[in-house]
């Protein structure tokens, strides 16, 4: 009897059995795959399905969900990874570079572009000069006898003077007495021979001829001398006053000429191969920005400034009207001989430095924007040297193009610009949860929060490469793991740290 009753119980279990695995391949059948392949699956008949857009009327090559961008599925419906409709792919968008933005949204975000052009740009560079007095033109008023300083004529430093002009006026009581010797000879109608070693003395005392000529129509000694400027100029120093004692040798003031002054431009070390004794300097002033005064590079001083790492370059010019005064600051173009020469320029604010390299971003004749990096040279007033990434005659975005920067690094666009075709550094996004399912190279996590993925509490499934999977991991474990994008743009797992195991089978 009991074999009896146990024969109805094998068919209902098998039965059961039977209905599960039809249950499950037909759910097999109409679900999205949720593998991490990177084919479009097959539709039920075997064969890729291909539609049009209602919208665009454009082919429809896959779906897809765009935060799991590797797996493609061959008809709409929810995506297996997030809470979200999958996202059909046009055929012109497969694999195209950049991003597209339609009219209406460029002139709203106002998008502006330019042309690269061929342009004569000329190397050189724009610094900070100072000017200086010429050294060259540098006079010292001295004494050459031992007296007093009777008069004064120049009251202050800074003075003007002009050639010529009284400066100071000397009581020199030591020339009395040869000067007394010598007209007494003339009178005595004296043999020559002693009146010319007494006029000798006289020079040799260094009593100037036009005092002795003085002396000799008065028939009386002089013993006051008038000293002049030897140049025009400014009084730069004043080292007496009057009544002050003078004594052979000793500086009484020194004028310096202001027509020709010397700049002194400061050189970058990068920037100092370029400038040599002969350079082209333009000069400007800021309280006269309409006027710009030309000279050269007079010499290079050989010592670098260790303050400012920068090398002195000195250049001398003329100085009309004394607009140039010493301890002014100036702007210096310091440009070679030769011409400029042609090459790509772009404006400016079409590049965007990013510290490691440098990118703009290039309108195509499809209307699709995408970063190129290039290479920059020199700059000329608002216009910067391409000197390798675009030609002459590309299009190149100056306005908006952070956001389409921005909008092309979310399509992985910019990683694309190393020579590998791979980021320099994928980013990583840690996060909790508890192991659901274990495949060979798949691990089903219920994990928490992920605030870099900015991912609420979700259970679903990640590609595990070789080695990631820990030995000896089972279902209901508490790991930590880390998530790094692929380059084919799937999430995969890159470690996994049991944190509480479980009494769970694999």
């Amino acid at each position: 009897m009991k074999p009896a009753r146990l024969i109805p119980g094998a068919f209902v279990v098998a039965g059961l059995v039977a209905a599960a695995g039809a249950g499950y391949r037909l759910g097999q059948e109409r679900s999205p795959d949720s593998s991490s392949g990177a084919t479009a699956h097959s539709a039920p008949d075997g064969t890729a399905s291909s539609k049009i857009d209602p919208k665009t009327g454009r082919t429809i090559l896959f779906w897809h969900d765009p935060m799991v961008p590797g797996t493609k599925f061959d008809r709409p419906g929810k995506s297996p990874f997030m809470d979200m409709a999958l996202v059909p792919v046009l055929e012109d968008e497969a694999g195209a570079q950049g991003v597209s933005v339609s009219s209406t949204v460029t002139q709203n975000l106002g998008i502006r572009t330019a042309v690269a052009r061929m342009a004569a740009i000329a190397t050189g560079s724009e610094v900070v000069g100072t000017v200086a007095e010429n050294e060259r033109s540098i006079h010292a008023v001295q004494s050459r006898v031992n007296g007093y300083v009777e008069k004064l004529h120049v009251r202050a430093n800074l003075d003007s003077v002009r050639s010529g002009q009284p400066v100071a006026t000397l009581y020199v009581p030591d020339w009395v007495a040869a000067q007394e010797e010598y007209l007494a000879l003339r009178r005595l109608a004296a043999d020559a021979g002693l009146v010319d070693a007494a006029r000798q003395r006289l020079r040799l005392l260094s009593i100037p001829d036009e005092m002795v000529t003085r002396a000799e129509a008065a028939d009386a000694p002089q013993s006051r001398f008038t000293l002049r400027a030897p140049s025009s100029g400014v009084v730069s120093e004043l080292a007496v006053r009057e009544g002050a004692m003078v004594s052979p040798g000793m500086t009484l003031l020194r004028i310096v000429d202001l027509g020709r002054v010397w700049v002194y431009a400061e050189v970058p070390e990068s920037a100092s191969a370029d400038v040599v004794p002969g350079t082209l300097a333009e000069v400007r002033i800021a309280a006269y920005p309409a006027r710009m005064l030309k000279g050269s590079v007079a010499a290079v001083l050989p010592q670098l400034s260790a303050g400012t790492r920068t090398l002195r370059a000195r250049i001398e010019l003329a100085n009309p009207g004394e607009l140039l005064k010493p301890g002014m600051f100036v702007s210096v173009r310091l440009s070679p001989k030769f011409g400029g020469i042609d090459t790509v320029v772009v404006p400016q604010e079409a590049v965007i430095p990013t510290g490691k390299r440098s990118v703009v971003i290039v309108k195509d004749d499809q209307g699709r924007f995408s970063p190129v990096e290039v290479e920059t040279g020199s700059e000329t007033g608002t216009e910067i040297e391409i000197r390798k990434g675009i030609s002459a005659g590309q299009t190149v975005v100056v306005s908006g193009q952070f956001l389409l920067d921005s909008e092309a690094s979310l399509k992985s666009a910019l990683p694309r610009l190393n020579a590998g075709g791979k980021p320099d550094s994928a980013p990583t996004h840690d996060g909790e949860g508890t192991v659901e399912a274990i495949a060979e190279k798949e691990l089903t996590l219920a994990h928490g929060p992920i605030p870099s993925l900015k991912w609420s509490e979700m259970t679903m499934p990640f590609r595990a490469p070789e080695g990631a999977i820990p030995a000896g991991l089972k279902v209901g474990d508490h790991v930590k793991f880390t998530l790094v994008k692929a380059p084919d743009g799937v999430l995969e797992l890159t470690r996994v740290q049991v944190t509480h195991a479980s009494g769970g089978k694999p």
